[in-house]
């Protein structure tokens, strides 16, 4: 009886760290990476700004 309530235990513990790791997961892949302009296309910008 002891030995049936162990695997028990273990296996909701097994499911809740694969849950936590699917979730994880999901939020990393769903986070949208914002990146700085490059410095050439930041001149030109200014410039295109002074010849208005």
């Amino acid at each position: 009886m002891g030995m049936i309530v162990i695997f028990i235990i273990g296996f909701f513990i097994v499911l809740m760290v694969l849950g936590l790791s699917i979730l994880t997961i999901n939020k990393g892949y769903s986070y949208q990476h914002k990146i700085d302009p490059l410095p050439q296309d930041k001149i030109n910008e200014d410039q295109n700004q002074q010849d208005e």
